[in-house]
Formats: structure tokens, sequence, C-alpha cells
């Protein structure tokens, strides 16, 4: 990217996580020029928005010849966006998963340069204090791990009927296997490759939903760590937790008892940033992303065909 002008980022999808990402890089670099792609179904109000420029269209939004996409869409519309993006050359920072199906996603690796994936725990201070201790002073142990996250669903967006939100909508890439596949990329992270994955779903929170809302999925990694993950929309108040167990005693790690959670968007941003800069290579790669999606589709397959799978 040259260095001796301001770079162009244009960020599509204008939800929570869109805003998000368009607050954390006007504090990184205000030098950004920042063009909105937008849909205009986004149910927050346009303050923070106003004097910027705004698409409807991504083939507009590619004319403005922009460095960097954004892709904060639902995510069954990812690659609507990101194979256009990546055909133009630009960098992207995809949020999580990829898509909702693998349908495009090698198209997306073979054209694409240069991917972050929105897997943002893995700039999280307490998990990257326990991949270090893994990797390095307790390395090649076997462990096991109990990771619990739940979210209640209802209470997640309060400015929006939660029903109508892609979190939601099975035609939007929801469900929790997707929508909270966080753990799919960090416990790979933090254990190596899955080689098998046994899963079972339910929707019987009485959410009106028609997604699962409750995952229990089992992982065993190639290395010979295993993996107990349990997710759901239900939880009040919601929590995130995680215990690690092995030879050298246990671990524990609880999201939902710190503060961090602000400071790991930042720094995800300031390493994208950074990566545009020629500075850095993306920590959580395209291949990764893939990975992780492989993960979730895998656990959907198994809990519909009640076997293990390999993912």
């Amino acid at each position: 990217m040259p260095s001796s002008r301001p770079f162009r980022v244009v960020i599509a999808g204008l939800g929570s996580a869109g805003r998000r990402h368009l607050r954390n890089l006007r504090a990184v670099n205000d030098r950004a020029e920042i063009t909105l792609l937008r849909s205009f179904r986004s149910t927050l109000p346009d303050d923070e928005l106003r004097g910027l420029p705004v698409d409807t269209t991504i083939q507009e939004a590619l004319a403005r010849r922009p460095d960097a996409v954004i892709v904060a869409t639902p995510t069954a519309l990812h690659l609507d966006t990101a194979l256009p993006a990546a055909r133009a050359g630009c960098h992207l920072l995809i949020e999580k998963p990829v898509s909702h199906s693998l349908n495009g996603v090698e198209e997306l690796r073979s054209t694409a340069a240069s991917v972050l994936v929105g897997f943002q725990y893995r700039f999280h201070p307490g998990l990257r204090r326990i991949r270090h201790l893994l990797h390095s002073v307790l390395a090649g142990q076997p462990w096991h791990a109990s990771l619990e996250w739940g979210e209640y669903l209802p209470g997640w967006h309060p400015w929006e009927d939660y029903r109508h939100s892609y979190a939601a909508r099975a035609e939007l890439g929801g469900g929790v296997l997707l929508t909270l596949c966080h753990p799919f990329d960090y416990l790979r992270w933090l254990f190596g490759e899955v080689e098998s994955v046994a899963a079972t779903t339910s929707s019987q929170g009485g959410l009106g939903i028609d997604v699962e809302d409750t995952a229990d999925i089992q992982l065993r990694f190639a290395g010979g760590a295993s993996a107990q993950v349990h997710l759901d929309y239900l939880a009040q108040p919601p929590r995130h937790r995680l215990h690690l167990t092995g030879p050298a005693g246990a671990l524990e790690w609880d999201l939902s008892a710190d503060g961090e959670r602000d400071a790991m968007f930042l720094e995800e941003m300031r390493h994208f940033v950074a990566c545009l800069e020629g500075r850095e290579q993306p920590v959580c790669t395209l291949d990764d992303g893939i990975a992780a999606l492989r993960i979730a589709l895998a656990a959907k397959q198994s809990a519909a065909q009640g076997v293990p799978l390999a993912p």
C-alpha cells in the first residue's frame, strides 16, 4: 500500500460489529479515508455515520479503489462482498465465520492476497498467556478443555427484535454453532488440528427461532488433547469460561469476569492497520478461518447424523 497517502477503507455492514470497526479504525488511524457500504437495514441510529460517503453496491465501493474492505455483513452474505474485493486486490478483514458454507471459500483462498479473519479472542491477553504456557513451559503435555459459553439472545442487541437478527435466522447463517464459533478457532490455536467432531444440538429454549439455540460438541485433537464445548443462547447472565486440566494441574480463564473485551477489538484493529502498512502479517489467516468453519459445519453434520466426523 502506498505510504504517501492515507489508506482507503470500505466498511461493509453497519450493524454492531461494523460500527465497532468504524470506531476502532478512527481511534487507531484518524487519517483513514472511510466509505460505508450500506443496505440501510440497520436498526441502530445513524448519528456516528454522518458525513461519511455511502455506497449501496460493492461495485460502486470498489470504483473508489480502496486499499481494504472490512466485511461485517450477516454471515451468509460475507462472500458477496469478500470475493469481488479480493479480485480487486483489496486487503480483507472478514468477520467470523468466513461464511455459512464452504461454497466459494476455495475461490476466495485462491484469489485473496491478504485476509485477517475476525477471531478477536486471539488478541485477549489472558488467552495469549495460556497459549504461551501450553506451547513453552508445559509443551507436549496432554490436556482436556471444558468450555462453556452462553449468551442470552433476546438481550444481546436490545435495540432490535432478536428474532430478526442474523444470529436467529438460518438463511443468514445464524445458530449458536456459527454465531458463537470463536472457541473452534482459539481451541485449535491452543491445541492444534482437530481430527474428530461429535455434536448434539437442540432448539428447546422457547425463543421462537428456526436455528439451534444449544450445542454440545466433543473435539479430539491430533496431538492428543480433547475438549468439551457447550454453547447456548439461553444464559442469564452471560458466561464464557475455559477450564484446562493436565498433568501439571489446572488453568482457568473466565472472560465473563474481566474487562478486556473492548481492548481485544482495538488490538485487532491495530493489527489490521499494521498489516495494511506491511509491518505485520495476519495472525488469523484465511486458512485459520476456513479450518474453524469446517469444525462448525462438521458439528452441524454430526448432530444431524448422530456420528463423529472429521472436519
